[in-house]
């Protein structure tokens, strides 16, 4: 098993441009972590791609920047340096986000790798190693992208409701 890399995908019913716009920019929206203090001890906030980062900002304390964005490029991609709680300002992993159209809608699939840059001990880690390590980070992204299935889904329905004429 390689424990340098996390790799999970999903199919959501909405074409590429879409899923890559709920991923991006409605991110606030279906980003729910349960683990609290991913990014800043004793905080949970909320995530925003903003000026070629990604944030995540709080209502009480200053906003902590995961990373810069490495490749933007809609409906197709999107890389980002990622830092957690407890990374040096030149520690990061990388993630990278891949949007394929499959049959009636679009396979989603998060590749989180680089963790062998990081110490066996590193914060990051939660205290997990090898396989545990990387089964605790797929369960994590799993659970990540059945929000934004259900993100997805809310999206085309929206889409597909019909537009009411006014009466007269």
């Amino acid at each position: 098993m390689n424990t340098d890399c996390v790799c999970v995908s999903t199919l959501v019913r909405v074409d590429a441009a879409t899923a890559f716009e709920v991923f991006t920019n409605d991110i606030a929206g279906w980003w729910k972590p349960k683990v609290r203090g991913m990014f800043q001890k004793g905080q949970t906030g909320t995530l925003q791609f903003r000026d070629g980062r990604l944030w995540e900002t709080y209502s009480s304390a200053e906003p902590f920047e995961i990373g810069r964005v490495l490749a933007w490029e809609p409906g197709k991609r999107l890389v980002v340096a990622w830092r957690q709680e407890g990374c040096a300002p030149d520690e990061h992993t990388e993630v990278e986000v891949r949007f394929e159209a499959s049959g009636a809608g679009t396979r989603v699939t998060v590749e989180h790798r680089g963790w062998d840059a990081l110490p066996a001990a590193h914060p990051a880690r939660h205290g997990y190693s090898g396989g545990a390590f990387s089964t605790m980070m797929g369960l994590r992204w799993a659970d990540a992208l059945t929000s934004l299935i259900e993100a997805a889904a809310e999206r085309e329905s929206v889409a597909l409701r019909p537009i009411k004429k006014p009466t007269r």
